[in-house]
């Protein structure tokens, strides 16, 4: 096979949650323990950071990898989902795996993991643990793909856990209260393991620190003495930083909902100092060049101008409490919204939380998850929005587009599968 047939192959041969959803979740990490004494526990060549949270893990996961590039050591990277290309899930120093690797590996190990049915999501992780081993890193830091307790990254054991946030998401498989969520969460708190919770609610810091408790694990709650003093963003993008202990910082993602995960990345770094040798000038150049040295994109990328247009992964409540007002906030004649969402999301609220004042283009990921745009569109209408229904996202950007005036502001998202949709235009 080659790369395009392996690839058709992982996500027709084994149960996708990006494409199928709760039928490819499993539960129990038996599969994950069978791929990693058949491998020979690749994950305990390195030393590993994890992060779990409902947003901002990937924002969080990148940031410290760039900044632990910036000190000179050989990082690497497991996050989920993709937006345009498998490999970029696993990277070294932002380098995504190669595609003769990925040959390599499912020609080479189908003989013993096809009788064990394992899912996507474990075989990937299998395959980025033993990529970084063979890569010989200095350490990799592991985004989890759903919940903690039971996620299959959880068979690690890092030099500090990180939990960013919780909120409503994936309810049928974490729970239906914040504190379940966060009892899945806290999975992830091994014993005497430092800890960083980003952000806690009243609901989830009994849970958090019950956990770290009962593991001996020493717990930093970041919001009680935040980091960030005060941030503002750049018109040219990004956002200016005053902190604590790091003076003035410049960060090149300029979401608002970085302020949060800065705050968090910062006290992780004051952690991660006693482990590794990082100076204040790594962390000033890793934040100011994430996007260069690990590769992300859809955080509230621009991706031209006049008109400017923003495309971003928010893709729930928690995203779009942030993204609904920043979008609102944004000067311009016209804002105008490619949006669309999957079908496990809250959309009825996230609707709620969109702007009032714009022109909607409503739309549909290629994702089997996708809810129709029709439905998307019908939703719109019973919030009060103004938009209609232009079916796939190519066609709605090139009319939202076309549409635009030069002062125009035109934003694209819903779910990180629009933005995929959208990055896989290749006009960017």
């Amino acid at each position: 096979m080659n790369y395009q047939q392996t690839v058709a192959y992982l996500f027709n041969a084994t149960p996708v949650f990006e494409h199928v959803g709760a039928s490819a979740y499993k539960e129990g990490l038996e599969n994950t323990l069978a791929l990693d004494r058949h491998f020979g526990h690749p994950h305990e060549a390195y030393k590993t950071i994890h992060i779990a949270g409902t947003n901002g893990k990937g924002s969080c996961s990148h940031t410290i990898a760039a900044i632990l590039q910036a000190a000179g050591y050989k990082v690497g990277l497991y996050t989920s989902p993709h937006l345009v290309d498998f490999r970029e899930r696993i990277r070294v120093n932002g380098e995504p795996i190669s595609e003769q690797r990925v040959v390599d590996f499912v020609e080479q190990e189908r003989a013993f993991f096809e009788p064990l049915h394992p899912s996507f999501f474990e075989l990937t992780t299998a395959l980025a643990f033993l990529y970084f081993k063979e890569q010989q890193a200095d350490v990799a830091v592991i985004e989890v793909g759903l919940g903690g307790r039971l996620d299959c990254t959880n068979i690690i054991r890092p030099e500090l856990s990180i939990i960013t946030n919780i909120s409503f998401d994936h309810t049928q498989f974490l729970g239906n209260t914040l504190a379940k969520i966060a009892g899945e969460k806290a999975g992830i708190i091994k014993p005497h393991t430092p800890v960083v919770i980003g952000e806690d609610l009243p609901e989830t810091r009994p849970v958090f620190e019950a956990k770290a408790k009962a593991e001996q694990a020493p717990v930093t709650f970041a919001l009680d003495k935040p980091e960030v003093t005060s941030s503002t963003p750049r018109t040219t993008g990004g956002r200016d930083y005053d902190t604590r202990h790091y003076g003035h910082l410049y960060g090149e993602l300029g979401g608002d909902y970085q302020v949060r995960n800065t705050n968090t990345v910062l006290h992780a770094l004051n952690l991660l100092k006693t482990k590794f040798h990082i100076t204040d000038d790594n962390i000033a150049y890793g934040m100011a060049h994430v996007v260069e040295l690990t590769g992300l994109r859809g955080r509230w990328e621009q991706v031209r101008q006049q008109p400017r247009v923003v495309c971003d992964t928010g893709h729930n409540v928690g995203g779009w409490q942030y993204l609904g007002k920043q979008i609102a906030a944004q000067p311009c004649r016209q804002l105008r919204i490619v949006f669309g969402m999957v079908d496990d999301k809250d959309i009825h609220t996230v609707m709620q939380l969109l702007p009032r004042k714009a022109v909607y283009y409503w739309v549909q990921a290629t994702s089997k998850r996708a809810f129709p745009s029709a439905k998307v569109a019908e939703e719109g209408k019973k919030a009060g929005l103004n938009g209609a229904d232009y079916g796939s996202v190519a066609n709605g950007y090139q009319h939202a587009l076309a549409d635009a005036a030069s002062d125009d502001f035109i934003f694209v998202g819903g779910s990180s599968y629009i933005v995929a949709d959208f990055l896989a235009l290749n006009h960017f």
